[in-house]
């Protein structure tokens, strides 16, 4: 049977009945005899037995032909993503995914926002709210990532300088070879065998930092992800997950839309508005919300809410 039309796939997000009374058509109980009366179709299909389940944010639901506007709670959870797993929904050879990690009692779908390689530990986030989701990864908007890694050998200060000023890398998406944007670096501990570092970066090309390492001569032994934005890994262990603080979802938001037109005025005023602005002095000027220090390494808060998620990985 094509997935499309089994409705008795757990996975495939929240029971058919719930999906109904989050949309207001009646009670839960009262939806159920909806559905064993035959009065409920999913993408054309009548569904007549329970459970059965569904994707509110994809199938087409109709109660006695009328398409139903469905109630989609958006949920958001950060990850603590081990090394070994993907970051991908579909992958057909089997190996074990992020959203495998995270069974939140919503039933949502989840997607992961943008991508960590499968050797990659640290913060990833997932959500169903698309239009983040875009805003965060989309690289016009150059929301800053934050890394700590272990490289191989001694990286000297003209190394830090050549990564920091960018170097050249293929990119797919612009189909040729480019400059990366500038970042920002901070030694932590160096050696002789190995230098520990963080990495600050407004950009994120396909396998970007572990390329820029191996283009200098210093491949990276371990790399993680620490923060997104102003969202920080901390209060989870490998394999862990929790929901952002109001606090801490608002800062991203913030982050998302800053210089969109929704939260943006324009501040060059008309010609008259400039001339009346200079009789009547400066005004106050918009202050900036954004960080100027990169993090040292990620802290800890064991006091905020955190769902272990079974099967726990290592930690790497």
């Amino acid at each position: 049977m094509d997935r499309h039309d089994d409705f008795s796939d757990a996975t495939r997000g929240i029971r058919l009945h719930k999906a109904l009374a989050d949309a207001g058509v009646a009670s839960r109980r009262a939806c159920e005899r909806l559905i064993a009366e035959g009065a409920v179709a999913v993408n054309g299909t009548p569904v007549t037995t329970t459970p059965a389940w569904v994707d509110p944010t994809r199938d087409r639901i109709t109660v006695e032909g009328r398409r139903i506007k469905t109630k989609v709670r958006q949920v958001y959870v950060l990850l603590f993503k081990p090394r070994g797993v993907v970051c991908t929904n579909a992958d057909d050879d089997g190996r074990r995914r992020a959203v495998d990690l995270v069974n939140h009692p919503s039933g949502v779908r989840l997607f992961p926002v943008g991508r960590l390689d499968m050797d990659t530990s640290g913060l990833l986030l997932l959500t169903n709210d698309g239009d983040l989701a875009n805003r965060l990864t989309h690289p016009r908007y150059h929301l800053q990532k934050v890394y700590e890694l272990t490289v191989r050998g001694s990286l000297d200060e003209t190394e830090v300088r050549r990564l920091e000023q960018g170097l050249f890398l293929g990119d797919r998406s612009r189909r040729g070879v480019d400059k990366t944007a500038r970042s920002r670096l901070k030694l932590l501990k160096r050696d002789r065998n190995r230098t520990h570092l963080i990495m600050d970066l407004r950009e994120g090309r396909n396998r970007q930092i572990r390329r820029m390492l191996a283009r200098v001569g210093h491949p990276v032994k371990r790399l993680r992800r620490i923060q997104i934005g102003p969202l920080r890994l901390k209060g989870l262990r490998v394999g862990e997950w929790r929901e952002p603080t109001s606090g801490e979802l608002a800062a991203l938001k913030r982050a998302a839309y800053r210089g969109s037109r929704k939260t943006r005025k324009d501040p060059t005023p008309p010609p008259a508005a400039r001339s009346r602005s200079r009789q009547a002095g400066p005004a106050g000027g918009r202050r900036s919300c954004e960080g100027g220090r990169v993090p040292v390494s990620p802290g800890t808060d064991p006091g905020v809410g955190v769902s272990r998620s079974p099967g726990r990985s290592p930690a790497t």
